[in-house]
């Protein structure tokens, strides 16, 4: 049984499993939102000299979104960029460490980050911080990216849980 297998298995694998395909869902929406809206503005610039107020920041706002509501997927998914290049001829043991080590240090990062995202969002909406063109409350993208944010730390921790306590002779699957 591959590491991205046993992942999925018991109830915080399933779980996990599901807000991750639940939040890429969420993300998606989004993009095909901001694509058909960026698609409509141009259409409307174009032809009509009457192109959509704000799509821009529009654009840059769900954006934002997208990518926090993405990282949980490709995390889950261990789909995230890595470079073994040193680490290709250690022991089996060692790269399960190493990799454990690794999702534990993306946690943590994904959790500062988190933690950041919301304090600038209630700053935000404390100061009343709007966009320039169509007055939205920046504080919204800001809340709209926390719960990828913590989930994706969830998915961290719980993928350096199982890396560091899968049986030894597992084969460490890449994908």
């Amino acid at each position: 049984m591959t590491t991205e297998q046993r992942m999925r298995e018991g109830p915080v694998g399933r779980a996990l499993h599901v807000l991750c395909d639940v939040c890429a869902v969420i993300g998606g929406a989004v993009l095909i939102a901001m694509a058909a809206m960026t698609v409509v503005s141009v259409i409307g610039r174009t032809f009509f000299d009457s192109p959509i107020l704000g799509d821009v920041e529009l654009v840059q706002l769900g954006l934002a979104v997208c990518v926090a509501t993405f990282l949980p997927y490709t995390q889950f998914r261990s789909a995230n960029i890595i470079v073994d290049f040193f680490t290709a001829k250690a022991s089996l043991r060692s790269q399960r460490w190493m990799d454990g080590l690794g999702c534990l240090l993306y946690a943590g990062m994904t959790a500062l980050i988190a933690w950041r995202v919301y304090a600038g969002g209630v700053m935000s909406q404390e100061n009343q911080e709007a966009s320039m063109l169509m007055n939205l409350p920046l504080w919204i993208p800001y809340m709209l990216m926390v719960p990828g944010l913590v989930l994706c730390t969830l998915v961290g921790l719980y993928q350096a849980f199982i890396y560091w306590t899968q049986p030894a002779d597992e084969q460490v699957s890449a994908s």
